[in-house]
């Protein structure tokens, strides 16, 4: 039996898909009503408010009626990772819900965003190794054609302190004279705000009721 056809979905700043853009698609409840969807997600509301206008897109795959999985890039100033770097794209996040995995929508993900980014010079983002997490994977990256170009050992202060984590990195070059892009180390340890369901996000494990801004320390 042929498979079904995955759409791929711009639903940045869409209304008919604002509950998915705010919510993670793998979290998002769809009882939430949407107002109290905004009030759950202020961190979230506020950095798309700033980020779309500066050039960031999300894009949802569907696939057998359902989302099972979502692309997030943006140039350096809209983009929610502390990646810097000339005539980048830079990726908060590629994911595909397990049950749909098998199908390279991973790829399809990557290739409709170098369709829509023709001009960039290449596409950065992180890779997580030893790290508790399922996503945003070294091993992960690398299968979509992702190098590591740079690392940095961590732990977090909070949870699970013993254990130390490697944070890469990731670098996929369009042109043959691209440069490679840097990171804000020093942003790194303070995890990030753009989604309270991405790996890194700063707030979980009681560090927003802690205040506690600066999450990780070197390993």
């Amino acid at each position: 039996m042929a498979t079904p056809p995955a759409e791929i979905v711009d639903v940045t700043d869409n209304p008919k898909y604002r509950r998915l853009q705010v919510g993670c698609i793998f979290h998002e409840r769809k009882e939430t009503p949407l107002q109290q969807l905004y009030q759950l997600e202020k961190e979230r509301v506020t950095y798309l408010r700033a980020a779309v206008p500066r050039g960031l897109h999300t894009k949802i795959l569907f696939w057998r009626g359902d989302q099972v999985g979502m692309i997030e890039y943006g140039p350096p100033d809209a983009a929610g990772l502390p990646i810097l770097g000339d005539n980048i794209i830079v990726i908060n996040c590629v994911w595909v819900h397990r049950r749909a995995q098998g199908q390279h929508f991973g790829r399809l993900l990557m290739n409709d965003m170098k369709t829509s980014e023709p001009r960039a010079a290449g596409f950065a983002t992180i890779g997580l190794e030893n790290y508790w997490m399922i996503w945003m994977r070294r091993a992960m990256m690398e299968q979509l054609g992702f190098r590591s170009i740079k690392s940095v050992t961590l732990k977090h202060k909070v949870y699970k302190k013993g254990r130390c984590f490697t944070m890469h990195l990731m670098w996929l070059p369009a042109t043959g004279t691209a440069k490679p892009p840097d990171w804000d180390q020093a942003q790194l340890l303070c995890g990030v705000g753009c989604c309270q369901h991405h790996p890194l996000y700063w707030g979980r494990y009681g560090c927003a009721k802690q205040d506690i801004r600066q999450i990780y320390e070197r390993c």
